[in-house]
């Protein structure tokens, strides 16, 4: 530890800052969103905007497929210890990502534009990662339901 502070320190002293990394879920989270990116855009997706915030939600990537607006979450595991990432898109997770997803239509005054909502599962392995694209992955939920 006191070996990589030293280099640090001469590092910074040589102007020579090193690209800031994010450490636990928020760094395996950009991680996965990168790749889900490169993976769309193989697939034939246009990217049109990354990690839309709102006070309701957030959605990772809004992109567009053959005309069709696409609101897509990222989901990265490096195991499935505690299930498959796709099955992370809770019901409540679902609910955030269409109020998020309502905002983003009304903010950019898209109407009768065809919209879905996909999911793109990362489970990583020694092998490397396997990147699933799971298109139309659910309906709006009912905002009015009652949560459990």
């Amino acid at each position: 530890m006191a070996l990589r502070r030293l280099l640090d320190r001469l590092l910074r002293m040589l102007f020579l800052r090193r690209a800031p990394r994010y450490r636990g879920s928020r760094g395996v989270g950009q991680r996965s969103e990168k790749l889900a990116e490169k993976r769309l855009k193989a697939a034939g997706y246009t990217i049109r905007e990354r990690n839309f915030r709102v006070r309701s939600g957030e959605i990772d990537l809004v992109a567009e497929e053959k005309g069709v607006l696409c609101f897509v979450e990222v989901k990265g595991r490096s195991g499935v210890r505690f299930g498959a990432p796709a099955e992370a898109v809770t019901l409540e997770k679902q609910r955030r990502i269409a109020r998020a997803a309502q905002v983003y239509l009304l903010s950019r005054r898209l109407r009768n534009v065809p919209c879905r909502f996909d999911v793109v599962s990362i489970l990583e392995s020694p092998d490397g990662e396997n990147v699933r694209i799971f298109r139309d992955a659910f309906d709006a939920p009912d905002p009015d339901a009652r949560r459990r």
